[in-house]
């Protein structure tokens, strides 16, 4: 199961977009194989155009991607969380986020950080006064509350996901057995039609027993038992056609009443 095959993309990433405005943290969701759901919002250039630019820089922040857990001080000392997206137990991605400062930065150290990496200091810097501060608590709770919005939306989805499916079986079920039960319908139909006729052989042949007078009357005696037998079999079909109009009945009403 994949995260899309539950909510719509575009809502997704609506919600997304509007939570990461609303708080001023970057956001991403991608799903188990590490491929993006939803397009990036509010990432900013001192992550990606400097820091993932360079390449020390992109082995530091790839190293604090596979080991980051909950909320976390990426290398450069930026805030950074990961949070699972689960259903029923299954993870089916992970909400990425953060790039947030939790308190004003030391200039001195990002300068030496940018050193360190192969970047110019002085861009560094310049990239590094867009970056959102915010406290530590503030950070964690936007998480928090971004991984619990996402989840809740996510199994809420998955709810109507199972349902949805059920109908659609019920219905598969419900097709199949009114065909069956037309079928049967045919079948005593032609039951009745062959009863109607060996009632009518085992009258013939209480006529004919008839005119053989005493020779012909235990044939007479049986063919009166296999009229008997006719008759009570046609009575028996005609009440098994009206039990299969009242399933049939029955089942159109189960149907309507999921549509």
């Amino acid at each position: 199961m994949e995260i899309l095959d539950l909510i719509d993309k575009d809502r997704l990433q609506r919600i997304q977009d509007l939570f990461s405005d609303a708080t001023g943290v970057a956001l991403s969701i991608i799903d188990t194989k590490g491929k993006h759901v939803t397009r990036v919002s509010n990432f900013l250039d001192f992550c990606m155009k400097y820091t993932r630019g360079s390449k020390i820089g992109l082995e530091r922040c790839q190293k604090c991607d596979l080991e980051g857990v909950g909320t976390y001080f990426c290398h450069a000392g930026l805030m950074d969380f990961a949070a699972d997206i689960t259903v029923n137990g299954e993870k089916l991605g992970t909400i990425l986020g953060g790039q947030v400062l939790p308190a004003p930065p030391d200039f001195e150290k990002f300068r030496q950080v940018a050193v360190e990496i192969g970047v110019d200091p002085d861009e560094y810097i310049e990239a590094l006064k867009q970056v959102p501060i915010k406290t530590e608590k503030a950070i964690r709770a936007s998480a928090d509350l971004m991984a619990e919005m996402t989840n809740m939306l996510v199994n809420i989805e998955y709810t109507h996901y199972k349902e949805k499916n059920k109908l659609t079986a019920v219905d598969s079920e419900i097709g199949s057995t009114t065909k069956n039960v037309e079928e049967i319908k045919l079948m005593i139909q032609d039951l009745t039609k062959i009863s109607s006729k060996q009632n009518i052989l085992a009258l013939n042949a209480s006529i004919e027993a008839a005119r053989a007078g005493d020779a012909g009357r235990g044939f007479n005696i049986v063919a009166g038992e296999m009229g008997k037998l006719s008759t009570t079999a046609a009575e028996k079909y005609t009440e098994i056609i009206a039990k299969a109009e009242e399933i049939d009945i029955a089942l159109k009403k189960m149907n309507d009443s999921f549509s």
